[in-house]
């Protein structure tokens, strides 16, 4: 499943420009875009990215620089916005109700075994009592 091209087009100008800093032109934003969906939706490691999404450094580091140089908060605030200006974003809120009971240890108890009953008495230097 890729991006449609209604939301490629809302994407789009979130993103950084094509020609990086240093060196050549970057692979199209939007394959790489697909990929990381991909993987994340899938579980599958990075390196078995399937190879048509290209080289799975590529997209893992463009991952990366995305999320340090604030282009996925970006994406991820605008996005969201946008849907909820145009009436297209529903709010849904959920509460769980689940219990979890933590395992004894989780809350502090002894780890070693029991505890001894009474502290060990230590025999007195003092003279014995007859």
């Amino acid at each position: 499943m890729s991006l449609t091209d209604a939301q490629w087009a809302r994407i789009e100008p979130l993103l950084p420009d094509r020609i990086p800093r240093r060196g050549g032109r970057w692979r199209d934003h939007r394959q790489v875009i697909d990929a990381i969906a991909f993987k994340y939706r899938t579980g599958t490691p990075w390196m078995d990215l399937p190879e048509h999404f290209g080289s799975w450094r590529g997209v893992h580091n463009r991952l990366r620089m995305w999320a340090a140089d604030g282009t996925w908060e970006k994406v991820f605030t605008t996005l969201p916005a946008q849907a909820d200006a145009e009436g297209d974003l529903h709010w849904v809120g959920a509460v769980d109700s689940t219990i979890v009971r933590a395992h004894q240890h989780a809350a502090g108890a002894r780890r070693k075994g029991p505890r001894p009953a009474s502290r060990p008495t230590m025999p007195s230097d003092a003279p014995a009592a007859a």
